[in-house]
């Protein structure tokens, strides 16, 4: 259903079993799968690629130009997957040709009010960012983190699975998966014990892994030496993996480093 006072383009390919209600505005280059909710007042355009079962409150502005300087009206893309909410005012950017042209969603996330995804940006399943919380272009988050409110991701930062932005944090540096980190411009503090507990671990369990990444981090030596001197590659627990693979990838950004070990 397409409510009347809604503007769609005749080229826009939206499923017949989508929802398009009150003063709308679908673009041409739109691709809307099935049974997604536009609730009101809701703006999406661009190359913007839509999967299943998405709900768009009113005044997010979906697939606008980025806020680069770079961008030259390059064709660039927006993919969003299926089972994301998006609430009021969220707004969210395509890629640009400094990025590879493309902005990524997947599935299952919840953008609440106000937050913003930049150009470029790469995030995975699972994830929460709060209420007007924002991310920079080329900024990565993995699985299941949240990003507190009020928090500003710097770009091309990177954000590991389970990981906790609390509100009101300014991020510079990667986080590591399974990191907490709260502040401005300041150190992780702890793990996250919260979403480590949500992912079934045992205390015996995260207590290990928090001795292990006590070793990683160890101030008397670098990360690099650290990982070799206490063979912590060759550990089989499936998140310090998670995190020495973190630290093996490519950073831009650096690695935020624990305050206390």
């Amino acid at each position: 259903m397409i409510h009347n006072s809604s503007v769609v383009s005749p080229k826009a390919h939206i499923d017949e079993s989508t929802y398009i209600g009150p003063f709308c505005n679908i673009g041409e280059g739109v691709k809307l799968g099935k049974n997604n909710q536009l609730i009101s007042h809701v703006s999406i355009v661009g190359n913007t690629i839509i999967e299943n079962d998405n709900v768009f409150y009113p005044f997010s502005s979906i697939g606008t130009e980025p806020q680069d300087l770079k961008y030259k009206n390059e064709i660039s893309y927006l993919n969003i997957g299926s089972k994301n909410k998006f609430r009021e005012n969220v707004t969210i950017n395509p890629g640009t040709k400094g990025g590879g042209l493309n902005t990524l969603i997947e599935n299952n996330c919840l953008f609440m009010v106000g937050s913003h995804i930049a150009h470029d940006c790469i995030i995975r399943s699972n994830v929460i960012l709060a209420n007007n919380a924002t991310l920079a272009g080329h900024v990565e988050i993995d699985n299941n983190a949240i990003i507190g409110g009020n928090s500003a991701v710097h770009q091309f930062v990177k954000i590991g699975k389970y990981a906790m932005i609390g509100g009101m944090s300014g991020v510079e540096k990667d986080i590591i998966p399974y990191g907490l980190y709260t502040g401005i411009r300041e150190n992780l503090k702890s793990l996250n014990i919260i979403g480590l507990k949500r992912k079934g671990l045992s205390a015996n369990s995260i207590n290990e892994i928090k001795k292990i990444v006590n070793l990683i981090f160890h101030k008397e030596d670098t990360i690099e030496n650290n990982l070799k001197k206490y063979d912590i590659k060759s550990n089989q627990i499936e998140e310090i993996n998670d995190i020495v693979n973190f630290l093996d990838s490519s950073s831009k950004r650096g690695i935020t480093i624990f305050e206390n070990d």
